[in-house]
């Protein structure tokens, strides 16, 4: 600091000092003076005046206060003046203090201590939102016109597929779809049946369709069929000599890292895994039952390499089974063979038969497990019930749930849950009540085992996605009248997917752009369901079309074609120069005019060589006198 700085900063203390009165007081008995009166005042003092500093530590108080001395600014004094000294200073004198208003944190405790203590002066606390979701914008693919109850994206982010109630699957390709958000495909992969579950391949080529049928499919990539499963025969008792599923399916998913493999479960009350490359099963599970009889299998679930298969059932039970190396046994053992005249092929798959962990009365019984997922590092384990819980389950300690987060309702069979991407949160959906108010997509924090945000939807929320690559949040929202998937995204914290169509506008439509009218005929309808038209249509058509002013036809003139009428010349034959000539030497004849008589009698008068010469000469050696057919008596007859 040069000198000069120094007297103007002299002069400036000088000024201040006998404005406030404190000419002739030393700085150290200023210090001593002040530091006795705050110590003999209430503690909440102290406190208030740390709340307005919340950066500032007492190590740094007390550093400041060993350095004492006359080049020290008294503006530069870590001492915390009350509001009465602090009001006479300048405003823009010396480093003013900044009272930071922070908002509510659900930071965890430990935390937010970390980041107060470290904090400088003046420094804002932790952000708001400490789990960085990314849901500040929002996209709705609205084209489903029931609840959409299942989605997949696959594991590039580039396609997504959605499964409603009103049986149809739809595909969006985020590469090449607009702002409008209208998916390139629809299918119904069969008729009649709700989707429950769908899920694409580990290399995102084909995925897999599961419905209220008892049969599944395989689609492409492009919505092509690639197979479908048989139907197994329901007049067979014991499920693992049947050859698939006999009564509807419930779930389904394919293998994490298998492109030839799949799961399905079903309410005949097993598990089976199938080839999806002929779409054939490969194993059949059957679980532990409490008692004899057949419990339908309401969830299954791989974990994240596949070695671990989750299966929940309407009574209540989780069962768990290892599928690492030779998983089953071969159904063929055992079997009686039918005769060869039956034709039956040999059962070339395997079963599984109990085995397992198993918890009982996992979730109330007679309600369904909507969803089962396992995490990342394959350690935790979610259920997702109808009984309005979520269980948190140790799959280290299968015994009893870790924690139940409870008051989450839900009226559909098919509600999922799912992890974030760093494990910490997990993802609901919760059911509207009969108004439609109520429902919405929870986030729980597991470490705090609260829930930390809810937010709104329209309708009750079904299906949920985190995509880890993308970092956006899926849903499918809806009720019985409409149905979408609602895009959670967020533009700094998110990458590719919906940001790419998000900003491409659809091609606006042009006064001349046509398009044929879609027409579907029926010709063999019912006559209460035949739309008027066709030679009915017609036929009253033909009165306007012989009147030229209802159709519009131009005068033709003087001349009209064929006969004159209505006082105007006809073009017959001799209204032309050439065809008067022509008729006047005998060269243009009317046929209407013609006599047919005269025109046969006119070759009576040639020579009979002539005739002979040109019809009779075949007959010339063969037969020299013409022979005549006879008279029959129907001839003679005078009738």
């Amino acid at each position: 600091m040069g000198s000069e700085d120094e007297d103007e900063l002299a002069s400036l203390r000088v000024q201040r000092a006998a404005r406030l009165g404190l000419a002739g007081v030393s700085l150290g008995a200023l210090r001593k003076k002040h530091r006795a009166s705050r110590d003999s005042e209430d503690n909440t003092f102290a406190h208030r005046a740390l709340d307005r500093r919340p950066g500032t530590s007492r190590s740094a108080d007390s550093e400041d206060d060993e350095a004492d001395g006359e080049g020290v600014a008294l503006e530069d004094d870590p001492v915390l003046f009350d509001d009465r000294l602090r009001s006479q200073l300048p405003m823009s004198f010396g480093d003013q203090e900044k009272k930071v208003v922070s908002r509510a944190s659900s930071m965890p405790p430990g935390e937010a201590d970390a980041v107060g203590g470290d904090a400088g002066l003046g420094e804002e606390e932790e952000e708001a939102d400490p789990y960085h979701l990314p849901i500040s914008h929002e996209v709705a693919l609205e084209r489903h016109s029931k609840i959409v109850c299942a989605l997949d994206v696959d594991h590039s982010g580039a396609r997504v597929v959605s499964g409603s109630r009103d049986y149809t699957v739809r595909m969006y390709d985020f590469g090449g779809m607009k702002s409008d958000m209208r998916s390139f495909r629809s299918l119904e992969p069969f008729e009649g049946h709700p989707v429950h579950a769908l899920s694409f391949s580990p290399s995102g080529d084909a995925f897999l369709a599961v419905t209220g049928s008892a049969k599944i499919k395989v689609f492409d990539r492009d919505g092509m069929t690639r197979g479908e499963s048989l139907q197994g025969d329901m007049y067979i008792r014991d499920q693992k000599n049947t050859k698939a599923h006999v009564s509807p399916c419930t779930n389904g998913q394919w293998h994490p890292e298998d492109r030839y493999t799949a799961m399905t479960s079903s309410e005949d009350g097993t598990v089976r895994i199938w080839d999806t490359s002929n779409v054939e099963q490969k194993t059949v599970i059957k679980p532990t039952l409490a008692k004899p009889g057949r419990v339908a299998v309401s969830s299954a679930t791989y974990n994240g390499d596949g070695s671990l298969i989750a299966a929940g059932l309407v009574d209540g039970t989780i069962q768990l089974w290892d599928a690492k190396g030779k998983f089953g046994s071969s159904a063929a053992v055992g079997q009686v063979l039918a005769p060869k005249a039956q034709m039956l092929g040999k059962q070339d798959w395997r079963y599984v038969s109990g085995g397992g962990r198993v918890v009982r009365r996992a979730h109330q019984p007679g309600t369904e497990i909507t969803c089962l997922r396992v995490s990342f590092d394959n350690q935790t384990l979610l259920s997702r019930s109808a009984d309005e819980t979520l269980k948190v389950w140790d799959v280290r300690k299968f015994q009893a749930p870790v924690h139940t987060f409870s008051d989450l309702p839900t009226h559909h069979s098919t509600t999922q849950c799912c992890f974030s991407p760093d494990g910490r949160l997990v993802l609901t959906g919760v059911s509207a009540d009969r108004d439609g108010v109520g429902g919405g997509l929870v986030f729980l924090d597991l470490e705090q085992r609260q829930v930390v945000r809810k937010l709104a939807m329209p309708g009750s929320v079904v299906a949920v996605q985190w995509h880890v690559r993308l970092n956006q949040i899926f849903v499918g929202t809806g009720d019985k009248m409409t149905g979408a998937v609602r895009i959670l995204y967020d533009p700094t914290l998110s990458e590719k997917g919906v940001l790419l169509c998000a900003g491409r506008k659809p091609r606006a439509p042009d006064p001349l752009d046509f398009q044929a009218p879609l027409v579907i005929h029926t010709p063999h309808a019912l006559p209460m369901f035949r739309e008027d038209g066709g030679k009915r249509k017609l036929r009253g058509r033909d009165k306007e079309r012989a009147d030229p002013a209802k159709m519009r036809k131009p005068d033709p003139g003087e001349t009209v074609t064929g006969l004159g009428k209505g006082g105007k010349l006809g073009s017959t034959g001799g209204t032309l120069l050439t065809q008067y000539i022509l008729k006047n030497h005998g060269k243009l004849h009317n046929p209407a005019e013609e006599d047919i008589r005269a025109a046969i009698l006119r070759h009576g008068d040639k020579p009979e060589d002539d005739f002979s010469k040109l019809y009779s000469a075949a007959y010339k050696d063969t037969q020299p006198k013409p022979i005549y057919a006879e008279a029959s008596d129907e001839d003679e007859d005078p009738k």
